[in-house]
């Protein structure tokens, strides 16, 4: 069962990993076989259903993401969790809003994850 303190932990090192731009600290947070699903993966990678699994397929995703937003940096607004579940409540790029919905497994890390988004940047 997750608690306060490790949904915040996570979420801290999650947004820490997200701002210094590294691949490979960000998908630290993932297992090998995680899904992804976002409607941004539609517009950058062209896969209709929003849905990529696999570390090798997200980062070629989050590689595209990041390079159309070089200055990408994200500030935490809230945390909230449950059961096997993390909530991350974020400032995104260009001042909008989103929130990471993270299925956390036995590892540690998140097994399924789904970005939420008040509007999509362009």
């Amino acid at each position: 069962m997750i608690t306060r303190q490790f949904a915040q932990q996570f979420a801290r090192e999650w947004i820490e990993a997200w701002n210094s731009h590294d691949l490979d600290r960000i998908l630290s947070h993932y297992t090998d076989d995680f899904e992804m699903t976002s409607p941004r993966i539609i517009d950058v990678v062209g896969e209709p259903t929003g849905k990529l699994k696999g570390k090798d397929r997200v980062r070629a995703y989050w590689q595209r993401a990041l390079a159309k937003n070089p200055d990408l940096r994200f500030e935490l607004i809230e945390v909230l969790w449950s059961i096997d579940t993390i909530c991350i409540y974020y400032q995104s790029v260009r001042g909008l809003h989103a929130v990471e919905w993270l299925r956390i497994g036995s590892e540690g890390k998140a097994v399924n994850a789904a970005a939420h988004y008040n509007d999509l940047p362009t």
